[in-house]
């Protein structure tokens, strides 16, 4: 057994949260980390079409794993294509209650309530600062603190862009976790103008430019896609992409494992098929005017590739790390090739939308 592997197999014996501390304190001392990522071969560079994103491959690491970004440089190590830190919020904060996150073995899949627990942003944007070099793109997740409301709410997110502009390579505005009470709310028609508009007046500030992507639920119907459509096309220009999709409210009648009476947001392959549908709904929607990063329930490159078929210019991961290890980002890549061979596809962009 690899280093890496016993690693991961004891971790598991600890309660979730731990696990996911102890983790993080490894790769800072970095035990376990292979000394440098293996080139991916070109076939599976992405360029994303609109934000001119450069990848080295479309694996990427969700928002969640890495909050305060204190690891990402070794993560980029294991072979990702982008790592993407956060969320983080103005203001340090605790988050909700512990026990806050839960695995579901049987179901592959995670719950968690933790409400956006980070350092704040000052030690954040030390540390992307700071980082060193990185084989891929680096990305920062912003958000909310639980206490701001209303308009101050909308700032937050304006003040976390600002900060984080010069010391990454894109930003992700998230307004879709189900952990902050009145989140969600943004993703409504008004409110979500309001803040893009806001967004894009401290984006006028800065030097330079950095895509932006808007993170978004899984848990929207027809109606709610076609409004956040019609919202992000007046954006067009400072947006230039959608994260599709953050964890859900749902709890699918499959569910096993007791744990599935947590509240929080449901991720892990539960999530797979609807975030799919969903991420599929609004590259018809939007016909390839913006981007589209598809996450939820990632787990292997039959997943990453059928979300690059509805549509989706490059993948996230992050719950199924906790089941399959940090070596998963490899395995996918191996096994996008082989898909890619037997569709007769020479790059993996040749693939983006061959299912819609």
């Amino acid at each position: 057994m690899s280093l890496t592997n016993l690693g991961v197999s004891l971790v598991k014996r600890l309660p979730a949260e731990r696990a996911h501390t102890a983790t993080i304190r490894a790769l800072k001392l970095g035990l376990g980390t292979p000394l440098a990522a293996k080139p991916d071969p070109e076939s599976l560079a992405v360029t994303l079409p609109i934000s001119g994103l450069k990848l080295p491959n479309p694996v990427g690491l969700a928002a969640g794993f890495d909050k305060n970004a204190e690891a990402f440089g070794p993560m980029f190590k294991f072979g990702f294509g982008m790592v993407e830190c956060g969320t983080v919020t103005p203001k340090p904060q605790a988050g909700n209650p512990r026990p806050r996150l839960f695995r579901l073995p049987e179901d592959r899949a995670v719950i968690n309530r933790m409400g956006f627990n980070n350092e704040g942003l000052e030690p954040f944007v030390r540390r992307l600062k700071n980082g060193g070099p990185r084989t891929g793109a680096l990305g920062a997740n912003v958000g909310a603190n639980k206490t701001s409301q209303g308009e101050d709410r909308l700032k937050d997110y304006a003040l976390g862009l600002t900060a984080v502009w010069p010391y990454c390579d894109y930003i992700t505005i998230n307004i879709s976790s189900p952990n902050t009470p009145g989140l969600r709310g943004l993703q409504s028609k008004s409110e979500l103008a309001d803040l893009l508009t806001l967004c894009r007046l401290a984006a006028d500030t800065q030097t330079g430019k950095r895509p932006v992507f808007l993170k978004v639920a899984p848990d929207l119907d027809g109606e709610a896609i076609a409004d956040i459509i019609s919202v992000v096309k007046d954006a067009r220009g400072f947006l230039t992409g959608l994260i599709i999709s953050n964890t859900t409210i749902a709890r699918p009648d499959t569910l096993q494992n007791p744990n599935k009476t947590q509240t929080g947001g449901l991720s892990g392959v539960p999530l797979l098929a609807p975030s799919t549908e969903v991420l599929a709904a609004f590259a018809r929607g939007l016909g390839g005017t913006f981007d589209l990063i598809g996450a939820g329930g990632v787990a292997s490159g039959e997943d990453a590739y059928a979300k690059i078929r509805a549509g989706a210019n490059a993948i996230q991961l992050y719950s199924a790390l906790v089941y399959e290890g940090p070596q998963l980002a490899t395995r996918i890549k191996r096994d996008l090739l082989k898909l890619m061979a037997q569709d007769g596809h020479t790059k993996i962009s040749e693939a983006v939308g061959a299912g819609l």
